[in-house]
């Protein structure tokens, strides 16, 4: 458990970074602060005194205590320490190795170091690596949103970056909520040309398995919905399979139950990308479903997992390592002055051709 002048001083202080509380101006009074968290004066004075040494608060006699921006100047912000901060919901696996390698490769041709944290898709860890960039002090920022489709709690964090006229830029999807340069994947359209593919190959009973709580899964549920209406193709809503990020560990099991229960009907799926992609043919091992021969998938976002799973999945492209390199380019432009620069950019995926679709006789 935390000791109470800790609780105290990461409140005092996310208010701070939050916008809160502004640049000189007065926090609540000792006797106040010891009243709201009902601790001794001592336990009091012990948080300002830390976040005083900080940089984050100064005191003045017979005064009170005021916010400080000091904070900034000793983790070496306000004075050009050439650091981008980088943000993404996961960082060692699927594609985001190759998105922040294009990352790194460009902020290393304008020699500036990448200061990296991950949320893994929670908001609580998202509002710690937001306040650790703002207490760094970094000159830009590249973000990439957690739970994008639900409402944000740390749109705060981002104002004041705005404030502060720190540069940042989203990737993969953005806050609908916030005026906010992005570059992202055309999702819909993935999911659109996916849906368009199994059409072609005769396919009319056709399901979708979406993440709900990401921004992407929205769109290509929508790209989905658009082909099947095009086609003059019914909707089944027994044939969508939806999960976010706290369930997606119980996954497995209901594919199996998403499978039986279509077994009958079901000829193809689109996959909300690879990854589950690989989770449908690892679950149809388990229950003999031949795959394409049964059953045909597609899945998205092209990862080293559509290339290495034993069985080569049809999928859609992403842009990756040009959208880490393209993001950063953004910051650093943006950093050197550059005028009309892009602010939003749609890549368009192509779908490649693997081993998981066939055409229905």
């Amino acid at each position: 458990m935390k000791p109470k002048y800790q609780i105290i001083l990461e409140e005092i202080r996310s208010e701070i970074l939050s916008g809160t509380y502004n640049v000189g101006e007065q926090i609540p009074t000792e006797s106040a602060l010891q009243d709201k968290y009902n601790v001794s004066r001592q336990t009091v004075r012990k948080a300002i005194l830390e976040l005083a040494n900080e940089g984050f608060l100064r005191s003045e006699k017979g005064s009170g205590t005021y916010v400080s921006n000091q904070y900034l100047t000793k983790a070496g912000g306000n004075t050009n320490n050439r650091t981008i901060g980088v943000i993404t919901t996961y960082i060692s696996d699927y594609i985001f190795p190759s998105i922040i390698r294009g990352i790194e490769g460009r902020l290393n041709e304008d020699n500036y170091s990448l200061l990296l944290a991950s949320t893994n898709n929670d908001v609580a860890q998202e509002k710690k690596a937001l306040e650790m960039m703002l207490s760094y002090g970094v000159d830009g920022l590249i973000v990439e949103p957690t739970k994008s489709n639900l409402y944000n709690p740390n749109i705060a964090y981002y104002l004041s970056f705005k404030e502060q006229n720190v540069p940042f830029i989203m990737i993969n999807a953005y806050y609908e909520e916030l005026e906010v340069p992005f570059f992202c994947l055309d999702d819909v359209q993935s999911s659109y040309l996916a849906t368009q593919e199994l059409i072609a190959m005769g396919h009319t009973q056709i399901g979708i398995i979406a993440k709900m709580d990401d921004l992407q899964g929205k769109y290509r549920m929508k790209g989905y919905i658009k082909a099947l209406g095009e086609a003059k193709l019914r909707f089944h809503p027994e044939q969508v399979l939806s999960f976010n990020t706290e369930t997606k560990q119980g996954l497995p099991a209901n594919l199996e139950q998403f499978l039986t229960a279509n077994r009958e009907s079901l000829t193809a799926i689109v996959c909300y990308n690879d990854e589950v992609g690989l989770e449908v043919v690892q679950a149809c091992k388990r229950m003999n479903i031949s795959i394409p021969d049964e059953l045909s998938l597609i899945g998205q976002d092209n990862s080293y997992i559509a290339k290495n799973a034993g069985i080569k999945l049809t999928t859609l492209t992403h842009p990756q390592e040009q959208m880490g390199r393209d993001a950063a380019d953004w910051v650093i432009k943006k950093l050197q002055g550059k005028k009309d620069l892009r602010n939003s950019n749609y890549y368009q995926p192509v779908l490649i051709t693997g081993e998981t679709v066939k055409e229905l006789d």
